[in-house]
């Protein structure tokens, strides 16, 4: 499942062709996604789009009269194309530009959408998240006074959408393994410095993600069709039973909060 850097990859992928585009149509060819494709979509002929926003794992297309929203669901991904081709199987959306070019939406689960939200309205799905993983407003001092009233996983604790966005899986077991915590630690056992360091080291694994354009697990792919690189980089992701790369203890397993969880028992030390 495509998560926050792989989001922003997209976003970044997209913006250059589309930004600044008069929109001539939106082809809709399986209306059955995760939530119906919204119908104001059809009223978009001649709306210019202004800019490409994220928030969360939510892509933004800004236009004077409200927003297109965006989620890739399980499987989706985005292509920037010429009208003219051809769709192939799971090419579901087409929002195409009177520069002959197009946004292509393809998704083989249909567990992604295609959202509205107009100027004056906000969409329940955005509301009531925590900040930007990435912002200034994610720090020690925002998140210890929460987690000090938590006594679950601190893993579990840092993937909760309300605490602060975009926090995947992936990127969540390979914060914990660099600052040497383990997932399993009660969130209001963290020190104040502890939660530094985790604050510190989540953006650093999640700015390198984005900068090497994702992680390439199952089927994710930068808008041009190439993969990301971040896969190459896992310290403790998906290698249970293998050495750490620090000590070469074995890399241990288990479900967190219905989440596959890794760590090794010697450099991140479990505190009761």
């Amino acid at each position: 499942m495509p998560e926050l850097p792989e989001v922003e990859v997209s976003r970044m992928g997209i913006s250059p062709h589309i930004v600044g585009q008069t929109i001539d149509r939106i082809v809709v060819r399986q209306p059955k996604l995760r939530w119906p494709v919204a119908p104001e979509l059809q009223d978009l002929s001649g709306v210019v789009i202004e800019a490409v926003s994220r928030r969360a794992k939510y892509l933004q297309l800004e236009t004077v009269s409200g927003n297109i929203i965006i989620h890739l669901g399980m499987s989706g991904s985005l292509r920037v194309q010429h009208s003219d081709l051809a769709p192939s199987k799971h090419d579901h959306v087409d929002l195409i530009l009177r520069n002959g070019k197009m946004l292509r939406y393809n998704d083989p689960r249909r567990f992604g959408s295609w959202l509205w939200v107009s100027k004056d309205d906000s969409l329940t799905l955005l509301d009531n998240l925590g900040p930007e993983p990435l912002s200034s407003e994610f720090n020690a001092e925002y998140i210890l006074p929460l987690a000090q009233k938590r006594r679950i996983p601190v893993k579990q604790f840092v993937m909760d959408n309300k605490i602060v966005v975009g926090v995947g899986n992936i990127y969540a077991n390979e914060s914990l393994f660099n600052a040497r915590i383990h997932p399993l630690r009660p969130a209001n056992s963290l020190s104040y410095e502890e939660w530094i360091l985790l604050v510190d080291e989540i953006k650093q694994v999640l700015a390198s993600a984005i900068k090497q354009g994702g992680t390439t697990l199952n089927d994710f792919a930068q808008p041009d069709g190439k993969p990301g690189y971040f896969a190459q980089q896992l310290q403790v992701y998906g290698r249970a039973g293998e050495a750490c790369p620090i000590c070469q203890s074995l890399i241990g397993q288990k479900m967190v909060g219905q989440r596959n969880t890794f760590w090794c028992d010697k450099c991140q030390l479990r505190e009761e």
